[in-house]
């Protein structure tokens, strides 16, 4: 990222889900936006995620099922998608996009973030790294089109 310790305020947990009960994640959301005054806000993903590859296994995980459901409603939602991919290493991958996604969709709904996003510019980026090439990709989503098509459900001020 080109920048100097210090510079980046970092929240890490398996699967980079962002969920609306997460106090925890939605305080660093909280702090780092409303308070740091925050421009960018990364959800960085990577390919050969195990949190995503346990969520598409039918296996009870115990203490892990519920953290595991948020990644297994990505595909619930974009279930026609993920399907017509008939390649199983593909269709991970391409769960692994979707869950980025959702999750800047989660961080863009915050309360926070909208009041924010009313008086300055945020951005949000969704990111994946590729461990077997080292490369990190911009996933280009189009938030906009997407935050414009949830917001009279998800706008809350």
């Amino acid at each position: 990222m080109g920048l100097n310790p210090g510079e980046v305020f970092v929240h890490r947990n398996i699967a980079n889900i962002v969920p609306n009960t997460d106090i925890n994640a939605l305080s660093v959301i909280e702090y780092a936006v409303g308070h740091l005054k925050v421009e960018h806000i990364v959800v960085c993903g990577h390919y050969g995620c195990g949190g995503v590859k346990a969520a598409m296994e039918p296996a009870d995980l115990g203490i892990l099922n519920p953290w595991l459901k948020n990644i297994r409603d990505v595909y619930r939602i974009h279930k026609s998608t993920l399907e017509r991919i008939s390649d199983e290493e593909s269709r991970y991958k391409k769960l692994i996009d979707l869950n980025v996604q959702e999750q800047c969709v989660n961080i863009a709904n915050t309360t926070v973030v909208q009041k924010e996003m009313k008086n300055r510019n945020i951005y949000l980026h969704g990111w994946v790294f590729d461990i077997e090439t080292g490369k990190l990709i911009d996933l280009k989503i189009d938030f906009k089109t997407i935050l414009d098509s949830t917001r009279d459900i998800y706008q809350v001020v």
